[in-house]
């Protein structure tokens, strides 16, 4: 038996992953209410919570000691994806990090962006591109970390680019490099891309996570409201045709977080064991979260669909999160050519 066999099926926490959960659930339940993300609608950005974010650490954890950090696993991060995704805090975070492990990996990681000072973005996409481009955290970001060609290319604007409204609220803008102010090439080739593809897998875990977290907040809401409105004397949790999407619901969030745990610890420790996993996590909470979210709103009735409830902000963001890196249909044919490549091999 070697070292990874029984980790392999075993995806359970350990009492220091218990621990970090812990602490940034409460840390984010304190801070960011649900009128902390409505405030923030017009830009998709809380600098005050950004700011306590990477005072916790939570930026810097992401890369290794050499480079100032913490060494986090990326499991770590995944559990705190998920509670970033459970409050629907408005921070680049996830974007941020891979970002910042993306630099370092290249040798262009610097302590401002360890320390979360200098928020960097990150072009999501599974496919080349050349022109504009979206990218989910350009309208607030101080640089931009893109692919051009056969380059992983850094650039910075003078002026950050206009935010576009957008279903998920992100602080997403248009971006065309021949536009930017500066260019650093971080690197080219092969290697390059492979490194800037390992960001885009991280994106892709990071991203399932915090949809499985919008997911569970979500079923929460719905249950907790299902069990106050009563119908003919008793709640109507107890009707089958509102159980019974609760349950579902509650797979969704199991399945997409086993899956989740599974695709992160294949990718930090055998990442060419199972590389279609990332694109599996993302693809199928790409699709669970806005089936939930939709029934959430459909169990509270008028108030669901009410700008006020709490429902609708999970619900524009379980569609629009998952679009952030474009069409996860675009993902599921990468999924599906890994899978046949290795069939056949």
């Amino acid at each position: 038996m070697d070292r990874y066999e029984l980790r392999r099926m075993d995806y359970s926490l350990t009492e220091d992953h218990k621990a970090l959960q812990a602490a940034y659930r409460q840390l984010l339940e304190t801070h960011c209410p649900i009128e902390t993300v409505w405030a923030a609608q017009e830009t998709g950005f809380d600098k005050s919570l950004w700011e306590r974010l990477c005072a916790t650490g939570a930026t810097s954890m992401a890369v290794g000691e050499h480079a100032g950090g913490d060494g986090a696993t990326l499991v770590d991060l995944s559990l705190v994806a998920e509670e970033v995704g459970r409050v629907l805090a408005p921070v680049p975070w996830i974007d941020h990090v891979c970002a910042v492990r993306l630099a370092e990996r290249l040798g262009a990681v610097t302590p401002e962006m360890v320390e979360g000072n200098r928020i960097v973005g990150l072009e999501i996409t599974p496919e080349p591109v050349t022109g504009q481009r979206l990218i989910p955290s350009a309208a607030i970001a101080d640089s931009l970390i893109v692919r051009d060609g056969d380059e992983v290319v850094l650039l910075t604007f003078a002026t950050n680019p206009t935010r576009v409204p957008n279903l998920g609220q992100l602080p997403m803008a248009w971006v065309d490099p021949a536009a930017a102010d500066s260019r650093t090439v971080l690197g080219a080739g092969p290697e390059a891309m492979a490194a800037y593809g390992r960001a885009v897998d991280e994106w892709r875990v990071l991203t399932a996570a915090a949809l499985t977290g919008l997911v569970e907040q979500t079923m929460t809401i719905a249950a907790e409201f299902a069990k106050m409105r009563y119908t003919l004397g008793v709640p109507i949790s107890t009707l089958q045709a509102i159980s019974h999407p609760l349950a579902n619901m509650a797979i969704a969030v199991q399945g997409g977080r086993n899956l989740t745990r599974r695709a992160a610890w294949f990718l930090d420790n055998e990442p060419d064991e199972r590389p279609e996993l990332p694109g599996c996590a993302f693809v199928f909470m790409a699709e669970e979260a806005p089936k939930a979210a939709t029934m959430a709103v459909h169990i509270q009735g008028g108030l669901g669909v009410s700008v006020e409830a709490a429902a609708t902000a999970y619900l524009v963001r379980a569609r629009g999160w998952g679009l952030a890196g474009g069409d996860p249909g675009l993902t599921a044919k990468q999924v599906g050519r890994l899978v046949a490549e290795r069939e056949s091999a």
